[in-house]
């Protein structure tokens, strides 16, 4: 059953209502320019859930498909969004009621499907998640592919074998969303983090989220040119790539495990093998975007329970729409620490 065709839901909703939205737009000099619309919730496309969307967030991936960029969405018109938490308003599915609270983040929500920078959305059903016990919406979205993503790197680290009694567990591109929010769990798992950071000034902020030790970026990397660097890390959560990941792998203690799920410095890996042959040091490649159902859900579990950041409220900037040009600016610069919720009502 497609969305255009759901039945069970708010009578009260017409399917002509009006929301607004931020849209992208490809322009005919091939520029992509961004602006807030008025749109009808006839015009969204099919699935079989309709969601009136409270919260979404700003990660890089939404920067990038806000700017055009065609690794992440192709089709314009386009509203970004990759999270979203809001209700159910109708549904085609007997997973979901009108009136359930869901989270959604990650497939192709905000990237070639209309996402979570409107109002409403209409999605597949398998897109979406009860809200979590334990978590608002608000929070929800605090933490969103963020914060999946940070604590699937935890827990695979986890699976790997790396326990809190086995020395210092590195965090790189620690003052951004998911780096923040990977300190902030391993802290409260027990760990002994030790946060990287290209800002200097973020070292009182992650030392509040729990880091013991906040060191430079050009620390993590210095001797990378070399075949193997000194040993150091029980583990290590790698939002970077290029040869801040390098230096990661090369400097894991014998045993240990590296996560990865970043590529902002580069999509290339040039190293060795001497790290994974010699000293068993295992790369762990992390994908929030298709991660199966029954995992999101043990993640989601444990983000809302014994992982959930005591301090959430202190990683995150509210904004509105209205606000989102500037902060799409920041994010692509490196200038934003923490989260950024996108409140929509």
């Amino acid at each position: 059953m497609t969305g255009k065709t759901v039945t069970e839901g708010n009578e009260n909703l017409n399917p002509t209502q009006e929301f607004i939205a931020l849209e992208v737009e490809k322009t005919a000099d091939k520029q992509f320019v961004r602006k807030i619309v008025t749109r009808s919730v006839d015009d969204l496309p099919d699935g079989d859930l309709l969601v009136r969307v409270h919260y979404s967030s700003l990660n890089y991936k939404d920067a990038l498909s806000a700017t055009g960029h065609p690794g992440v969405t192709r089709q314009f018109p386009h509203t970004p969004g990759i999270d979203a938490a809001g209700e159910v308003v109708a549904t085609g599915s007997a997973r979901f009621s009108p009136g359930d609270q869901v989270v959604i983040t990650g497939y192709d929500l905000g990237m070639e499907t209309d996402g979570g920078w409107g109002q409403f959305i209409r999605i597949p059903a398998a897109w979406a998640i009860p809200l979590p016990a334990g978590l608002t919406l608000w929070e929800a979205m605090a933490l969103g592919t963020a914060g999946l993503t940070a604590g699937l790197s935890v827990l695979k680290l986890t699976e790997a074998g790396v326990r809190p009694g086995d020395g210092e567990v590195l965090v790189t591109g620690a003052s951004g969303g998911v780096g923040s929010l990977a300190v902030s769990i391993l802290a409260r798992a027990g760990y002994r983090v030790v946060a990287a950071t290209g800002k200097a000034e973020a070292e009182g902020y992650l030392r509040a989220l729990g880091a013991s030790e906040v060191v430079s970026r050009q620390q993590v990397v210095d001797g990378v040119e070399r075949p193997m660097m000194k040993e150091r890390w029980a583990g290590a959560v790698d939002v970077v790539g290029g040869e801040t990941l390098v230096a990661a792998v090369k400097s894991t203690r014998y045993g240990g495990a590296v996560t990865c799920c970043g590529l902002v410095s580069s999509v290339d890996l040039t190293m060795n093998v001497y790290p994974f042959i010699l000293r068993g040091v295992s790369l762990i490649g992390i994908d929030s975007v298709h991660c199966p159902i029954d995992l999101r859900l043990r993640v989601w579990g444990k983000l809302a329970g014994e992982w959930k950041p005591e301090q959430l409220a202190d990683l995150v900037e509210e904004v509105s729409l209205a606000d989102m040009e500037s902060r799409i600016q920041q994010i692509l610069a490196g200038g934003i620490s923490g989260r950024v919720v996108v409140r929509l009502f």
